[in-house]
């Protein structure tokens, strides 16, 4: 019953959400791909806001229900009938009256099974379309005869693009890159290689000295960009991960798409924060320091989680701790990603904690590499890791927490973050909703 009700509103939601488009002809960016779909949203509509009215997906509204929520400007209802029927109304009075409306929308548009970037295509004409990174082992591949057909299905969106738009595209994958020849828009391309349309460089990690006690402090990512023979310093205060730059160098492509020049871009791009739950830093208890990226999990964001882990210093007596919970969706590739995940944990890690049946097999590998099984402990629950985690950690120590979202991480991070009155507005799934899972 609760699919045929998901249907019938996806169903009314997108019909109202095309007439809306109709109407108001607003610009869009879509953004797809397997990982750094969020990042690259907030880092897009970091850039566009300082020339137009912007609205983006919120949280991560990128399902067949989400697209047509973020058009609307409405909120999830989840089991609220009522709820629902309000969001339709306050649609239907989109169409009928004359309401301010932005001049982009930036949306993320997400995969999860066949046909979902197709059936999006059928009322949504992409202005700008961004295509962020296809790993090897996609997530949600679960649900489709092989990882290509995933991936097909993720570049419809890039495909689906007119001449008179333009395509942008992370010239660092050449399952990505593979398409240019195929598309009929105009091509922007970004990365590190030297062929990029916008290349980045000289990316290093900025540290200041930290309150509570607990030294110097990761302060976020300096590099160079360069673009059509010219080059800018560019200052991302609010990001530390390598990963996440990719998301600022496709920002800066659409902003240069647009005609934004390059001191502008950055001048925008220093206020950029992170997202909670996505490699956000957070003071811990006992002078510790937290890298939230509770969020989710997929095997590249998990090791390029663990590099940015590896490059980071610690104080004297630091230790490096990874909290590390199940990858979902990953179906056949299940075991051989949390294993490879495990070799690099051994590499990099101090102390392991896993959380899940499917994380048992990144202890397993790790202790194969030998890592000692003295600094490694299992949980099947989250609240049991947080309660083993508090005895743990020592003055000094980081702490990154990364799995997918039914593990619950954040729950872990809520116990040991400093601030713990600031959970609603730092920590993800902070929702009635979710709070009753």
């Amino acid at each position: 019953m609760k699919k045929i009700f998901k249907k019938i509103i996806v169903a009314i939601l997108s019909w109202e959400a095309s007439l809306v488009l109709k109407k108001y002809k607003p610009k869009i960016v879509g953004i797809t791909g397997s990982v750094g779909k969020t990042g690259t949203k907030e880092a897009v509509a970091q850039v566009l806001s300082q020339h137009f009215t912007v609205r983006k997906s919120q949280k991560s509204f990128n399902s067949e229900l989400g697209v047509p929520l973020t058009i609307l400007d409405c909120d999830n209802a989840w089991y609220s009938l009522s709820g629902w029927i309000k969001n339709i109304l306050e649609g239907l009075s989109l169409i009928v009256f004359r309401s301010p409306y932005p001049e982009w929308l930036v949306l993320e548009v997400g995969v999860d099974r066949p046909s979902d970037i197709r059936n999006v295509i059928k009322f949504v004409k992409f202005d700008v379309a961004i295509v962020t990174r296809l790993p090897e082992i996609p997530v949600h591949i679960e649900f489709f005869k092989s990882p290509e057909g995933l991936i097909n299905e993720k570049l419809l969106l890039a495909r689906s693009v007119s001449p008179s738009g333009t395509v942008i595209l992370n010239h660092d994958d050449p399952k990505i890159m593979a398409i240019v020849d195929e598309l009929k828009a105009k091509v922007i391309t970004y990365g590190w290689d030297e062929k990029a349309t916008i290349r980045g460089s000289s990316e290093k990690i900025m540290y200041h000295d930290g309150d509570e006690g607990i030294g110097k402090v990761p302060d976020g990512l300096s590099l160079r960009v360069d673009y059509e023979g010219n080059t800018m310093p560019f200052r991302i205060k609010g990001l530390l991960a390598h990963h996440q730059l990719y998301g600022v160098l496709a920002a800066i492509s659409v902003g240069v798409s647009q005609g934004i020049n390059l001191v502008e871009i950055a001048s925008s791009l220093e206020k950029l924060e992170a997202y909670p739950g996505r490699f956000n830093l957070l003071p811990g208890i006992k002078q510790t320091l937290i890298i939230d990226d509770s969020y989710n999990s997929s095997p590249a964001a998990l090791e390029s989680a663990l590099k940015v882990l590896d490059q980071i210093e610690v104080m004297e007596k630091g230790r490096k701790i990874a909290v590390l919970g199940d990858m979902m969706e990953l179906g056949a590739k299940t075991i051989e990603a949390h294993r490879a995940a495990g070799v690099q944990v051994a590499k990099v890690c101090d102390n392991l904690i896993t959380v899940g049946i499917r994380a048992k097999f990144i202890a397993e590998s790790a202790q194969e590499k030998k890592m000692s099984e003295k600094k490694m402990a299992h949980f099947d629950m989250a609240e049991e890791a947080a309660t083993a985690l508090q005895e743990l950690i020592k003055p000094h120590d980081i702490i990154l927490l990364k799995g997918s979202q039914s593990i619950r991480l954040e729950k872990v991070v809520e116990e040991i973050m400093l601030h713990p009155e600031d959970k609603e507005k730092l920590l993800v799934r902070q929702e009635l909703q979710w709070k009753k899972k």
